[in-house]
């Protein structure tokens, strides 16, 4: 079966209010795993911020520049005054980004969690990273550090590329494929090990029996070779002053090829979903036979 890992909505405003058939169609793609793609969605850089536009920004440790929601800046080399530009410019497209997805999934609204705001404006080919690092191979998202214990991951992109630059995604097979394959083979955790990390600040909370699974998928299939050649998957080019969003919890992504863009991260608990039986926490204890969280 051929792989349709996309669906486009030809949205030209980030405010709504949209109609009630494409909010039901957005959301039925969105937690189907699918990518949503707004091709007439840009985000528009002010004339002020243009100076932005600048890999040179970058403090060349961190991946991103990233923003707290409180506005502090993070991984740049920025000025004082091109700091504060930064944070005025990702604040924008963090609301940008909240008002687009909360009038598109209004159910959401009581349990959403804002989290931080990123600028990638680094070229992504060429940088090279440790195996289970590097986001140019196909992966759902785990974090070592910050269990999600269920917690959904959604994400808003846009690329702001000022010439044009294309972002380049690799899209792979359905979640519930994946887990197949890697969560049987995932570490189990020894003895009072997510107790133990939890007391001595290696991870923000305790991991659950969910974030090691995923976990396991994320490290599975990135430092599997042969699934990342031959994994059924699709290459797709985000065009300058395109959109778009998915739970990458949930989709095999890989980033390849881009510069210049925002990303904006948000938290939601399985209970917001209006399909909760597709989360991945739910397709994981279905697959297990156990409660995971």
């Amino acid at each position: 079966m051929a792989l349709d890992p996309i669906a486009t909505l030809e949205l030209t405003r980030w405010t709504g209010p949209y109609d009630d058939a494409t909010r039901a169609s957005a959301q039925d793609a969105l937690e189907s795993g699918k990518v949503l793609y707004f091709p007439k969605l840009p985000f528009t850089i002010g004339n002020r911020e243009s100076g932005l536009l600048t890999e040179a920004l970058s403090n060349g440790r961190a991946k991103n520049i990233s923003r707290d929601p409180d506005g502090k800046i993070q991984g740049d080399a920025a000025s004082p005054d091109e700091s504060a530009h930064l944070s005025v410019m990702m604040g924008r497209f963090a609301e940008s980004a909240r008002a687009l997805v909360l009038a598109l999934f209004p159910g959401y609204a009581g349990g959403i969690e804002q989290a931080r705001t990123s600028y990638r404006p680094v070229e992504i080919a060429g940088r090279t990273y440790s195996t289970r690092n590097d986001d140019k191979r196909l992966h759902v998202d785990a974090f070592p550090s910050r269990p999600q214990r269920g917690r959904r991951i959604l994400r808003v992109f846009s690329n702001i590329h000022p010439m044009g630059g294309v972002r380049v995604w690799h899209i792979g097979e359905p979640f519930a494929d994946v887990a197949k394959k890697y969560a049987p083979r995932a570490r189990k955790p020894l003895p009072l090990e997510p107790w133990l990390f939890d007391l001595l600040g290696v991870t923000k909370g305790r991991r659950s029996d969910y974030d090691y699974l995923m976990l396991g998928l994320h490290d599975g299939a990135k430092l599997d070779a042969d699934y990342q050649k031959n994994a059924p998957q699709i290459e797709f080019a985000f065009p300058a002053g395109t959109t778009w969003m998915c739970f990458t919890d949930q989709a095999m992504h890989a980033a390849l090829k881009g510069q210049f863009a925002l990303e904006q991260t948000f938290h939601l608990p399985v209970e917001s979903l209006g399909h909760p039986e597709r989360s991945p926490l739910k397709v994981l204890e279905r697959m297990t036979g156990r409660v995971l969280v």
